[in-house]
């Protein structure tokens, strides 16, 4: 019984190790999105081919207590996208197909990551 245990752990951490040590790359595509600006009127942005594997934050909606959030994303990237409603890729999320539709404008973000 213990050495299945121990063969289990010793093939997870290899796994582990195996996802953890695969280069960075970016997805393909854009993940655009719009911003309330300084004046109060929204605007479109942007990521042209966003890294993926690690936690982006949106810049025009970085700080809760002194901007909106973004809204209405839309991920034409190759990669499947997990929307957060909090910086730091924290809070409740949502994830976005590949080449999907856009969302609506009730879809709120403050960062995003990208995932094979």
């Amino acid at each position: 019984m213990r050495i299945r245990h121990s063969i289990s752990a010793a093939v997870g951490a290899l796994a582990l190790t195996a996802v953890l040590a695969t280069p960075a790359h970016a997805a393909t595509g854009d993940f655009s999105y719009k911003f309330i600006g300084l004046n109060g009127k929204p605007y479109p942005a942007t990521l042209h081919n966003p890294s993926s594997g690690a936690c982006l934050v949106i810049p025009e909606a970085a700080d809760p207590g002194a901007s909106e959030p973004a809204f209405a994303p839309h991920n034409d990237t190759d990669e499947i996208a997990v929307v957060f409603t909090e910086p730091d890729c924290t809070g409740a999320f949502w994830i976005l197909r590949p080449h999907g539709a856009p969302a609506t404008d009730r879809l709120k973000l403050r960062s995003v990551v990208f995932l094979r």
